[in-house]
């Protein structure tokens, strides 16, 4: 494994990780009702769901490269466009009036487990993001490395959580995140919006006529 290939691994799982989503908000309002414990506890079981589904969405990304050049393509290009129309989407982001959920203060954990695998957006974004960072090197994966892959990612995705398990607790915290919600998901639609052109450019040209 490339060095290259290693860190494009890392910075995916760590983006998903990090990335505002429903998960982030989430621990954002446990974290600031009930402690920075809770959130911890929360994140702890939501990161099985981001074990079960970046391994997902690994497997089939190596399984497009295995099947042929044309068929990681074609997952290129639809994770590509996804990626485009989630980055839109958060581009024309309007305020949000309404609470995140805090979820349950007593089982934080369990909830977590039952937020991070019912999660109905998790496995196209694990995809997308994937595929996005991934296309560029798509000549270096193979099944043989699919369990560093899947490692990878989980080490990624911890260095995200560690990020936001030593910022959630406080209320000053989401109070800040809340002011600059806004801002910061438009921010990430931007993040998305170039992930998709970087996941076009790869895959768009093997899916050309060759005219020679």
């Amino acid at each position: 494994m490339t060095p290259s290939l290693l860190m494009a691994v890392l910075a995916s799982g760590f983006i998903y990780g990090i990335t505002p989503g429903p998960g982030v908000l989430a621990v954002f309002g446990i974290g600031a009702a009930h402690g920075r414990r809770a959130g911890a506890g929360f994140l702890c079981g939501h990161l099985l769901g981001d074990v079960v589904w970046c391994s997902t969405a690994l497997i089939a990304i190596v399984g497009a490269r295995e099947i042929g050049s044309t068929a990681f393509d074609v997952l290129g290009v639809l994770s590509g466009l996804y990626l485009f129309w989630l980055g839109v989407r958060a581009v024309r982001a309007r305020r949000s009036h309404v609470e995140a959920p805090q979820g349950p203060a007593r089982q934080p954990f369990w909830h977590g487990i039952l937020f991070g695998l019912t999660n109905p957006k998790a496995y196209p974004v694990a995809v997308a993001t994937f595929t996005a960072l991934l296309s560029s090197r798509a000549e270096l994966l193979h099944w043989s490395m699919l369990p560093w892959l899947i490692v990878l990612s989980f080490i990624g995705g911890l260095m995200a959580y560690a990020i936001l398990i030593g910022i959630v607790g406080a209320r000053q915290v989401r109070s800040l995140y809340q002011r600059h919600e806004l801002a910061i998901t438009r921010l990430c639609g931007v993040m998305f919006i170039g992930f998709a052109i970087n996941a076009l450019v790869h895959a768009l040209p093997g899916l050309m006529p060759n005219k020679a």
